[in-house]
């Protein structure tokens, strides 16, 4: 058993450093390393136990549904997003930053920005938000986050992918990965607000074939050395686009949204699903039917496990977050409360101490 793990022996010890998920994503996990840096130092022989733990439950469930794997490991504890980062009291340049290294020093995982590039005026549904409502755009902001941080990952929650030029998002993204040395998760939507649609000129019923096809564009722009597609919407040939992403295969995507189309695109073109201000039952309906497009759509085995993220509409509880837990999710990514600085800088103090 040594001869034959020996070879990937950093592979293993991601798993006994607690990082299950990068195990499971093989080669290319969430932050890569680059074949120029150095693997993870060497952890304590007392923690080889973990190996056999794992082992013995990865061989008698390889068969298992990739969303239901996760639950034999239990223990991976669950990671805590920030939601809205760019917006609201994180408008203010000060705010943003002071937060993001107050999360980063408290143990959240990860940072979220929302996006809407204009609003409906006067506010009409679905729009969530006021049309006076501030948000920086969100590769500006992670960019400037990356800067004041150092660990803490960097998501977009999520990029209106429909609404872009992909090439141009295909270097925006690429930019903020390098800057941030790795840390950026790439969170994609349709978009749902047509006002959005018709202010920049795009026709609303083609965002979702935009968005499929979008995605595939941009990670060929992210990982060749010889990038060219051709597709309805992106043609490209004879060009170069660097710099390349920083993570080996480019940042996680993550697809949000809980339409039909969505959960197919999340099987089908992502990492990972976000479902966001949901409760309980409306995830578990979500999860349900992940499972069930899973069954009957294609997967590439370099997506790895499918990971949940769920922004909760319900209280922060312990029970709350053992049900998330039970059902699968991986990430809970907590909208921002608090209507100053203090408040928001008290409520990570709480949030730390009572569930890190």
């Amino acid at each position: 058993c040594l001869s034959y793990c020996w070879p990937f022996r950093w592979h293993w010890i991601r798993l006994a450093n607690n990082d299950v998920n990068a195990f499971l994503k093989g080669p290319d996990p969430y932050r890569a390393h680059r074949h120029d840096q150095r693997p993870p130092a060497l952890v304590p022989i007392w923690r080889a136990h973990r190996y056999v733990r794992f082992l013995t439950a990865f061989t008698c469930h390889t068969n298992l549904p990739i969303l239901t794997l996760r639950n034999r490991l239990k223990e991976v504890p669950m990671r805590f997003g920030l939601f809205g980062i760019n917006t609201g009291p994180c408008g203010d340049p000060d705010v943003m930053r002071n937060v993001s290294v107050a999360a980063e020093n408290a143990g959240f995982e990860s940072l979220w920005t929302a996006e809407h590039v204009v609003l409906p005026d006067p506010q009409a549904p679905p729009s969530p938000a006021p049309p006076l409502a501030s948000f920086i755009h969100p590769f500006t902001a992670l960019s400037f986050i990356a800067a004041a941080t150092d660990k803490i990952l960097l998501g977009t929650g999520i990029t209106l992918i429909a609404q872009r030029n992909a090439v141009v998002l295909a270097k925006e993204t690429a930019s903020v990965d390098q800057l941030s040395k790795g840390r950026l998760l790439f969170g994609v939507g349709a978009g749902y607000l047509k006002q959005e649609f018709e202010a920049l000129g795009i026709n609303f019923e083609e965002r979702g074939a935009r968005t499929d096809e979008y995605i595939d564009a941009i990670r060929e722009l992210w990982t060749s050395e010889q990038p060219a597609f051709a597709g309805q919407f992106v043609n490209y040939k004879g060009i170069q686009s660097r710099p390349l992403a920083f993570q080996n295969g480019g940042p996680p995507v993550i697809v949000g949204g809980t339409s039909k189309a969505a959960y197919r695109r999340a099987i089908q073109k992502g990492h990972g699903w976000y479902g966001f201000a949901l409760d309980v039952a409306s995830s578990q309906e979500s999860v349900d039917a992940l499972k069930t497009f899973s069954e009957s759509t294609d997967r590439s085995v370099d997506l790895g496990e499918l990971e949940i993220s769920i922004t909760p509409r319900i209280p922060l509880t312990d029970e709350v977050i053992k049900q998330f837990e039970d059902m699968g999710v991986s990430r809970l990514i907590l909208l921002q409360t608090g209507k100053n600085e203090d408040q928001m800088l008290k409520n990570i103090d709480q949030i730390a101490k009572d569930f890190f």
